[in-house]
């Protein structure tokens, strides 16, 4: 069963990172889908901050459909622009590039949250792999904050998680989450040159 539940997973993975890859607002349905199928999968292979990002990527699935549905038009109405100059809520937000002014507090929360998720692994579960699972999870926050706000640089940290990830996930015995992941890495540089050229456009 749970091997059924990692190829399931696999399969819905690739799909969502196809959907990303073309900045498809649908990527969101793939991303609630996919962490309700892993909850099991790492809860089982002893991943627990793993276990636990997923319970939050189901709530950044629902907050990046929204912000990216609707963050356009909200923007504009907490700006009160006229009406005149309200366009269409369906309209994409565009992607760009991450003010630097995110960078430092941006830095602070993944140091809190590795620390903090380090620190409750070590001490109250039995994982065998503490400060790596702590780092992809940590990580893997800023990243789909990033994602839901359609910043460009997004791409660099899913690059190091999904690098990392794939390695994790051979030690664990995962080995079609562990290629996956291998795949992620290298669309998510593919992504990122994508995405940049989408940008310019």
């Amino acid at each position: 069963m749970e091997q059924t539940l990692e190829i399931i997973g696999t399969l819905v993975g690739l799909l969502y990172l196809w959907l990303e890859y073309k900045a498809s607002i649908y990527l969101w349905i793939a991303g609630i889908i996919m962490p309700a199928i892993y909850i099991f999968v790492y809860y089982n292979a002893g991943l627990y901050a793993d276990f636990g990002i997923n319970i939050y990527y189901l709530g950044a699935a629902i907050y990046g459909w929204m912000m990216w549905k609707y963050g356009a038009f909200l923007r504009r109405t907490i700006l009160k622009k006229t009406a005149a100059n309200i366009e269409n809520p369906q309209q994409k937000p565009p992607i760009t590039r991450m003010p630097l002014h995110y960078l430092l507090p941006l830095t602070a929360v993944f140091a809190a949250t590795f620390a903090g998720i380090a620190w409750i692994l070590i001490n109250f579960t039995d994982s065998n792999v503490p400060l790596l699972d702590s780092f992809t999870t940590a990580l893997s926050i800023i990243g789909m904050w990033m994602l839901a706000r359609k910043y460009v640089e997004q791409w660099w940290a899913w690059i190091g998680v999904d690098a990392v990830s794939a390695g994790l996930y051979v030690y664990k015995g995962l080995d079609f989450t562990a290629a996956l992941y291998a795949l992620y890495t290298i669309i998510a540089i593919f992504g990122y040159f994508k995405w940049k050229k989408m940008m310019k456009e």
